[in-house]
């Protein structure tokens, strides 16, 4: 608050700047506009501070990570976008895997004497993953390990199935549901407007499509996350219409839980001749994104995307989430260029890299229910303080 009292009463900053300020410190909702105006506008030492002080506000120091690890049951898929790096087209399949429902179970099972809380499942698009061989995948799941979150595929999916079901989306998300799926990600929104989506994602979902799939799951009282993939060739009323539309659905359902800006990654893709934005356009985006969801209770950061040390600035800049363990169980960031090709981190590396910057460390499951708060928590091979005796004069 008093570093927001600092900026409010800076002369310098702009009258629209200091109006969006002070909405922000008053709780107000800022405007389509106002959003565009801060992309094109606000420097990033403005921004830290809107959005670091809506997110203590909302969680204080807390920073959540929970223990899961991805199934990724196929690379190969009948869509082409043109961003990605980790598909391969049927025609490719050299290049790819496809994992057969026992292989994906073997996957489950080897986490049997480990902690985790989730399993995370997506991949690729192929006809043989329909309705029934889903259903029954999540069924064999929740039956070997109940206790194990299935947060599983996106609209991009569903919307395949569905349509080769000849279902509705209200209908299949029931069968979904029923079968042991708890909770969906937020992959495969990419660009909302359909300017953009006509050029990098043509053959998939439209983003209206993604949006009632997730309002149909809603409505059955489950929850799911939303994600952005950023600098590419979108602009930024582009930025700002895609969130418009998820800040106006989660005020008809308040079915989301998390906004996850994503970094495009141009290695090993169709367009790898697009450059990557800066590390401070990574954060403004953070910012940004936190400033304009308001009705969002978390902004998550995946640090495997965009690198640990950039996962812990991105704690000022409102993010108050940085997922999970993983246990290198992903390739989609890997085969993208991320910094991390393996990633991985220990509950004690995860702790220990949210300590670092002066945040509380909270493992949580799917559902941002506590399971362990990490704050005063030493680890047995973590090394004691250890302080010098100081002499003393009588």
């Amino acid at each position: 608050m008093q570093a927001l009292d600092i900026l409010l009463n800076n002369q310098n900053i702009s009258t629209p700047l200091k109006a969006i300020a002070q909405k922000v410190a008053t709780h107000q909702r800022i405007s389509f506009d106002e959003g565009v105006y801060l992309y094109e506008h606000a420097e990033l030492g403005y921004l830290g501070v809107l959005a670091n002080f809506i997110r203590e506000d909302k969680h204080g120091d807390k920073t959540y990570f929970n223990r899961n690890f991805h199934l990724e049951p196929t690379n190969l898929c009948v869509y082409d976008c043109k961003f990605c790096s980790y598909s391969r087209l049927i025609k490719q399949k050299e290049e790819g895997w496809a994992l057969t429902m026992e292989e994906m179970l073997d996957v489950v099972k080897k986490y049997d004497e480990e902690p985790v809380t989730e399993v995370h499942i997506v991949g690729g698009v192929l006809p043989q993953y329909d309705v029934a061989f889903y259903s029954a995948l999540f069924t064999a799941i929740k039956k070997h390990r109940p206790d194990l979150h299935v947060k599983a595929l996106t609209p991009v999916e569903y919307h395949y199935i569905f349509k080769k079901a000849k279902i509705d989306y209200a209908t299949g998300m029931k069968l979904m549901k029923d079968a042991g799926l708890e909770s969906i990600p937020g992959g495969g929104a990419e660009i909302f407007h359909p300017e953009i989506r006509e050029q990098i994602a043509k053959d998939k979902c439209t983003g209206d499509q993604w949006l009632a799939i997730h309002e149909e799951w809603h409505k059955l009282g489950m929850r799911s996350n939303a994600t952005m993939l950023y600098g590419h060739i979108e602009k930024f009323e582009h930025r700002v219409d895609h969130m418009e539309q998820l800040r106006q659905l989660q005020d008809k359902t308040g079915g989301f839980q998390t906004f996850i800006p994503l970094k495009f990654r141009n290695q090993h893709n169709q367009m790898s001749n697009v450059a990557e934005v800066s590390v401070i356009e990574d954060l403004r985006n953070y910012a940004i994104g936190r400033i304009y969801l308001d009705n969002f209770d978390h902004i998550k950061a995946y640090w495997a995307m965009i690198s640990r040390e950039t996962a812990q600035m991105s704690l000022n800049f409102g993010v108050d989430d940085i997922d999970g363990t993983l246990d290198d169980t992903t390739k989609i960031y890997s085969m993208a260029g991320a910094e991390e090709q393996n990633p991985a981190m220990s509950t004690q590396e995860l702790v220990n890299l949210i300590k670092q910057v002066g945040r509380k460390p909270i493992e949580r499951d799917t559902l941002y229910n506590v399971v362990t708060d990490y704050t005063d928590v030493i680890f047995e091979n973590e090394a004691k303080p250890s302080y010098y005796k100081l002499p003393v004069i009588n």
